[in-house]
């Protein structure tokens, strides 16, 4: 799916999203600013006519009987043309003759749109487009939440419920059409791990296990809203409840049954891109779209391995400062297997976030000018995905907050949580990690609306990532083994750069990164297992946390030294937020001018 557009109102833009200050334009910048604002106005709504689900989560439902191809020869076809088309029109917009927040657009756009062709080069659809399925980023994952009543799609209304009907029906086609794409990849080899592919077949089994009336699907008409009357209500419970019979398990079945009997026998052995017929070369790729930055496999290796023996001593000063007289091998033992540690049911799991939540809030206001409008909610990852999920992960609401964003924590194998961890997840996934990152650019009407709602990995990450280290500023992590519950998830991100690079380039092993995990962390194995799950199934996506971190990073201290007693946190993470999700170079170059206005 494309990145997730409207008008550049500059005279109204918030004055800490402005690099300098913006003086009256000549009748020549104005013409530039509305060819570039017409631009974006143009390709974002031909974006949502192609993606229809992108307009769905922004609650814009003009496009909500849809649930989009994604994944067909013409699709790709057609997002390759208007790229193409996107990028003429942009040569012939004057730069120079642009303010400097349509600049910081211009680049943004600009980068974006090209980093987006390359991946749809028919090279690289190679390579991508005949894996259409993994168990963390598959449809069969995203959709049910989607489906479910709980999730992004309304159900306030009969349309509302006949639209679900509608989308229902391209999702069993877009689940055949991945068994065609999955046969092309086995004449040419390109093919998923075994791996992979066994815990897509897991999870498959777990959704048709659920039956009919136990279906995720069946849960909008357990319970409609005031307005929908009896007749209606009869109806679409017989039409949801044939649906799922008739349509979304008999196509689950197909799938299932194709990978097991037909796929899997075919699959790699080996975890990595490595392993598979151009692994190299589309891992090179997947470097560069993630992290914004040219970087070789051997450099994020190599930083990853810096990074690990910096935040290794920091863990060892902390297991000094609690007195525990054994190694950081035996520390990380007792931080991992200790009962002091655990959450004692799920509900002491929901308390804690939620109690973690009141803390940051008391605290949040000294550190940012812009508190988002769209309320935050905190809920358990489902069921059918928790055994593959993230520890944690963040949900978008709307710009309106008609829908809020939602925070969810992941209570499978409840043993292997760890409660001195949960501080660090809460500020990454929701306050002020990625709720601020994402309501701020939704919420910002200024923005053109690819800036709004699209972004890239590795300032998405990055800033969830730098929230992280805002624990002391928001009064949280003051307990020695909170802080190193912080440092553990800051070394997983670390870690990572080694891992992911080791397993798509170097050949390791899931077992032998797996090891490497528990060896440099407190990690339990649940965890780590889940994570080096993740990183063969996504290559590439775990390196941005790392990169976007350590640039913002970089670029506090340099304004903080450039400043001194003029820097004022609340201004430079306005900087950062307010103008959406920005490749690093773009950041760099917006941070620098914006020192040198307030020097």
């Amino acid at each position: 799916m494309s990145l997730r557009l409207a008008a550049i109102l500059l005279a109204s833009l918030s004055p800490l999203a402005v690099v300098a200050p913006v003086q009256a334009a000549p009748a020549e910048a104005q013409t530039a600013d509305a060819r570039l604002k017409q631009l974006f106005t143009d390709s974002d709504e031909a974006n949502l006519k192609r993606n229809p689900i992108s307009a769905l989560f922004r609650g814009d439902l003009r496009y909500a009987d849809r649930l989009g191809d994604y994944i067909s020869d013409a699709y790709f076809v057609a997002e390759r043309k208007a790229g193409d088309q996107d990028l003429k029109r942009l040569a012939t917009i004057d730069r120079a003759a642009l303010n400097p927040t349509d600049k910081i657009a211009y680049d943004v756009f600009k980068w974006q749109t090209e980093t987006n062709l390359r991946g749809l080069q028919p090279d690289m659809l190679a390579l991508v487009a005949v894996r259409p399925i993994d168990h963390f980023f598959g449809f069969h994952t995203f959709y049910p939440d989607l489906a479910s009543g709980q999730g992004a799609a309304p159900f306030k209304t009969v349309l509302d419920y006949d639209n679900n009907l509608k989308r229902h029906r391209e999702y069993i086609v877009l689940l055949d059409g991945a068994i065609g794409r999955f046969r092309e990849g086995m004449k040419t080899g390109v093919v998923q791990p075994k791996l992979v592919i066994n815990n897509v077949i897991d999870q498959l089994n777990l959704q048709i296990a659920q039956g009919v009336e136990g279906s995720t699907f069946y849960g909008p008409v357990k319970a409609f809203p005031e307005g929908i009357g009896s007749t209606d209500q009869s109806r679409l419970r017989a039409d949801y409840a044939a649906t799922i019979k008739m349509g979304i398990i008999p196509a689950y079945v197909r799938l299932r049954d194709f990978l097991k009997n037909e796929y899997l026998p075919v699959a790699r052995d080996g975890v990595g891109l490595v392993a598979m017929p151009g692994g190299k070369k589309l891992y090179d790729y997947l470097i560069e779209s993630n992290t914004t930055v040219k970087m070789s496999s051997d450099e994020v290796h190599n930083l990853g391995l810096s990074e690990v023996a910096r935040i290794r001593k920091q863990m060892d000063d902390i297991r000094v400062q609690t007195g525990f007289t054994g190694d950081l091998k035996a520390f990380f033992n007792y931080f991992r297997d200790d009962p002091k540690f655990k959450f004692s049911s799920k509900e002491d799991m929901r308390d804690t976030f939620l109690a973690i939540g009141r803390k940051v809030d008391e605290r949040v206001r000294e550190q940012f000018s812009t508190i988002p409008k769209s309320p935050l909610e905190i809920r358990p990852v489902p069921e059918y995905r928790e055994k593959t999920d993230a520890g944690g992960s963040y949900n978008a609401g709307t710009p309106d907050g008609s829908r809020p964003g939602i925070f969810y924590y992941n209570s499978y194998d409840l043993p292997s949580r760890s409660k001195p961890e949960s501080e660090t997840l809460y500020l990454h996934e929701a306050v002020p990690g990625h709720h601020f990152q994402i309501s701020l650019a939704q919420e910002n009407e200024a923005l053109p609306s690819f800036m709004r709602f699209g972004g890239n990995t590795a300032y998405a990450e990055g800033w969830g990532l730098y929230a992280e280290s805002l624990w002391k500023e928001l009064g949280v992590e003051s307990d020695p083994y909170y802080r190193f519950g912080g440092l553990n998830d800051e070394m997983l991100r670390a870690m990572r750069l080694v891992v992911d690079s080791g397993i798509h380039s170097k050949g390791w092993t899931r077992d032998q990164s797996i090891q490497y995990m528990l060896d440099n962390s407190g990690m339990s194995r649940t965890d780590a297992t889940a994570e080096v799950e993740r990183y063969i199934a996504i290559p590439g996506q775990a390196l941005a946390y790392k990169v976007g971190q350590l640039t913002i990073l970089k670029l506090k201290a340099r304004a903080q030294a450039a400043l001194g007693d003029k820097f004022d946190p609340r201004e430079f993470h306005a900087q950062v937020l307010m103008t959406g999700a920005l490749p690093m170079a773009v950041l760099e170059k917006k941070i620098d001018d914006w020192i040198a206005a307030k020097k």
